[in-house]
């Protein structure tokens, strides 16, 4: 099977991650929690829906504000990390989350236009 970074990914919310069993996905959420072990943390898409984002490694910095994961979702619908990305928000400009949700429902309602899955061959 090819790496998730090798594959497209669909961008979705909280209430897609069942859609999604088995597949590559980039997340992008506010964090809400992040466990002690630093092993798993919690987002809140742009509806304020939870979703837990599981780590291979504990995490070795602060992890606040928006973050992006890439990974794969689990069985039960839990975000298995790949890789994340912090969005600082440090220099006055912010990620304004609930636009971020809307664009993500006119991408998944009109799939024709915001094609996500591609063919092996192009």
């Amino acid at each position: 099977m090819a790496s998730v970074y090798e594959v497209p990914k669909t961008r979705i919310n909280t209430s897609m991650l069942a859609q999604y069993i088995n597949r590559p996905v980039c997340f992008v959420g506010r964090v809400q929690k992040v466990h002690p072990t630093g092993k798993s943390f919690t987002l809140l898409d742009g509806e304020g829906k939870p979703a837990s984002v599981e780590l291979s490694e504990p995490l070795d910095e602060e992890l606040s504000g928006i973050v992006e994961v890439i990974g794969m979702v689990s069985n039960k619908a839990t975000l298995m990390a790949t890789t994340y990305s912090i969005y600082r928000e440090d220099k006055g400009t912010l990620f304004d989350l609930e636009v971020y949700n809307e664009a993500l429902k006119v991408v998944h309602d009109f799939p024709q236009y915001y094609p996500f899955e591609l063919s092996a061959s192009g």
